[in-house]
């Protein structure tokens, strides 16, 4: 047992964790019963996003982060899929902004009202159609802003533009089975897959070529998972042919051996890793666990370092991880959990115990910002960025967030384009130009009704004084 034997320096090494009181809970949610494993739950520091059980479709809530306690059966919900939602994701560059992959084969992208939903709502910002089965996953990419990832059982991964709802980039012959997890580099340049026939893919989505694979990398039959650290290792965590559950770290540059290959116990849960970049740990997650276990990566064998091990009661059915900048800084949190019961939410903050109560710095290394480094188009036409940084030294404060437009391009218009890099977002409003006849039409006809709904108006405000009258002469 290597891992536990030597002592070693680590300002992680007293991390705890602690759930919160039960009156700052999400209570009486029921949560979706869908055997899927996605994680269920997508936060970011405005809203926790919840899949829930929804008859006759799919649909998840939205609730701002401070909703807590009971959560009313006829709270609104995000309602427009037509089968259940299997995964959820929010946008890196804009929080009120999520997307979700359905069963009914469809991805769609949500705005979400600055204060939360006080309706339910069904009308996606765009729907973006191209997977012939179910959408298992959904992830945006890190650094350039309306760039989307879909995978489907189709075993096809498509990379859309949302600004145009375009599918730009479809990857489906790299994937012989079923595609378990999707995961993107630092900068967005590469992804890994993890796939039902027990291999590792690292791919280069714009060339549409495998950059490097490795063929069992458990040798499990159950499902896996890999995902990229920030100095471009791979972490996976699979089974072994004995079932019991292994984690292991891999360089792609040389995918023969792994770095580093630890056996965890014989649960049969899948585990779900969760990274934090800035200090190198991870937390792993099993599906019906009751415990999260923590370790930190470093250069230094045995480089999978086990920490410790938050345990509860009860097993977790699904899990959501705060963004960096959603964490309270003055508490020295270094991570926050969403974690799923069956029938409600329970927040699980970890903490790293310090005396001061100055800023830590050591702790909180600038983090990746809510700003998008690039363009979409300028990504897909091949640049690179690392995410922009941001200090968490007063905290992080909310900015306002644009609302996402979408410009659908006009296949009959055919003029040369200008290769604008135009804000996708915020998306100039001169899509909907007046100047074609089209519009003009529909102008008349708005402008038609208006006024005869003014007519109406008036003629109804003349019969109301007029009855008022009469009622006045019969009181006398």
């Amino acid at each position: 047992d290597t891992m536990r034997r030597v002592v070693r320096q680590s300002k992680f090494r007293h991390v705890f964790g602690q759930a919160v009181k039960n009156d700052q809970c999400y209570d009486d949610i029921r949560v979706s019963r869908v055997t899927w494993d996605s994680s269920f739950c997508a936060v970011n520091p405005r809203f926790v996003a919840i899949i829930v059980d929804a008859s006759g479709g799919g649909a998840f809530l939205v609730l701002p982060l401070h909703k807590t306690g009971r959560i009313d059966k006829s709270y609104p919900t995000v309602c427009g899929h037509t089968g259940p939602v299997l995964d959820i994701d929010w946008c890196p560059h804009n929080d009120q902004v999520i997307a979700s992959g359905s069963e009914d084969c469809t991805v769609m992208v949500w705005q979400i009202p600055e204060n939360g939903l006080t309706l339910s709502l069904t009308e996606p910002v765009v729907v973006l159609e191209g997977h012939s089965k179910r959408v298992g996953i959904v992830a945006w990419h890190p650094t350039a802003r309306n760039v989307l990832l879909s995978a489907g059982c189709d075993n096809a991964i498509i990379i859309w533009n949302v600004g145009t709802g375009e599918a730009l980039i479809n990857l489906d012959d790299m994937h012989v089975d079923m595609i378990y997890n999707v995961s993107w580099n630092r900068n967005g340049s590469l992804i890994c897959t993890a796939s039902k026939d027990k291999k590792v893919r690292v791919i280069d989505p714009r060339k549409q070529e495998i950059v490097a694979e490795k063929e069992k990398t458990h040798e499990g039959a159950r499902p896996m998972r890999a995902i990229f650290l920030a100095d471009g290792n791979i972490f996976t965590t699979g089974f072994s042919r004995m079932s019991e559950r292994q984690l292991a770290l891999w360089n792609p540059k040389n995918m023969e051996e792994p770095i580093a290959l630890h056996e965890m116990d014989t649960s049969n849960g899948v585990l779900l890793p969760f990274y934090d970049p800035d200090t190198n740990i991870i937390y792993l997650c099993g599906k019906g666990d009751s415990s999260i276990r923590y370790f930190e990566i470093t250069d230094e064998s045995p480089y999978v370092h086990y920490l410790n091990t938050f345990s509860s009661k009860e097993p977790q059915r699904g899990m959501g991880f705060m963004p960096k900048r959603g964490l309270d800084v003055n508490k020295c949190e270094i991570a926050r959990f969403f974690k799923l019961h069956e029938r409600k939410c329970e927040p699980i903050i970890m903490t790293v115990p310090r005396k001061s109560d100055l800023f830590q710095d050591d702790l909180y290394p600038d983090t990746a910002g809510p700003e998008a480094a690039l363009e979409a188009e300028e990504w897909f036409e091949g640049k690179n960025a690392d995410p922009l940084l941001i200090s968490l030294k007063h905290g992080y404060i909310p900015g306002k967030n644009r609302d996402l437009k979408v410009v659908k391009k006009n296949i009959l218009d055919n003029k040369p384009a200008a290769n604008k890099k135009s804000d996708l977002i915020n998306a100039p409003k001169k899509a909907a130009d007046a100047s074609n006849p089209q519009n003009e039409a529909k102008l008349e006809e708005i402008l038609k009704e208006l006024k005869s709904i003014k007519d109406m108006i008036s003629s109804q405000d003349e019969r109301i004084s007029k009855l008022e009258q009469q009622m006045a002469k019969i009181g006398d």
